[in-house]
């Protein structure tokens, strides 16, 4: 069950609990392991699976679900920021932005 959080006074959020459909994260791939995650979260947020509004676990927390560095998180989380997938609001979490509120290519 989801949770609750705020971003701002007045809204409420869903909170992912945890980040399920594991992807399968190939150290010897081609691809730097923080693209397969930041690709895979992409995949995720377009297809409606990740909703909008929705809060991202803790980076720490998605690091041990993924079985990666919390290095990896950071860098795939500052991926998902410059395609304007998600934002961060400082003591609050990682948000998924709206479909609606995306920027447009």
């Amino acid at each position: 069950m989801p949770g609750v959080a705020c971003t701002c006074p007045g809204q409420r959020c869903p909170t992912v609990n945890g980040v399920s459909d594991h992807p399968h994260i190939d150290p010897k791939s081609p691809k730097l392991m923080y693209l397969q995650v930041a690709d895979h979260l992409t995949a995720r947020i377009t297809s409606g699976d990740l909703a909008g509004g929705a809060r991202l676990p803790a980076e720490r927390d998605m690091a041990a679900q993924f079985g990666v560095a919390y290095d990896t998180i950071r860098r795939a989380t500052a991926v998902l920021r410059a395609r304007g997938l998600i934002v961060t609001v400082v003591g609050r979490g990682t948000f998924v932005i709206p479909e609606d509120e995306r920027p447009r290519d």
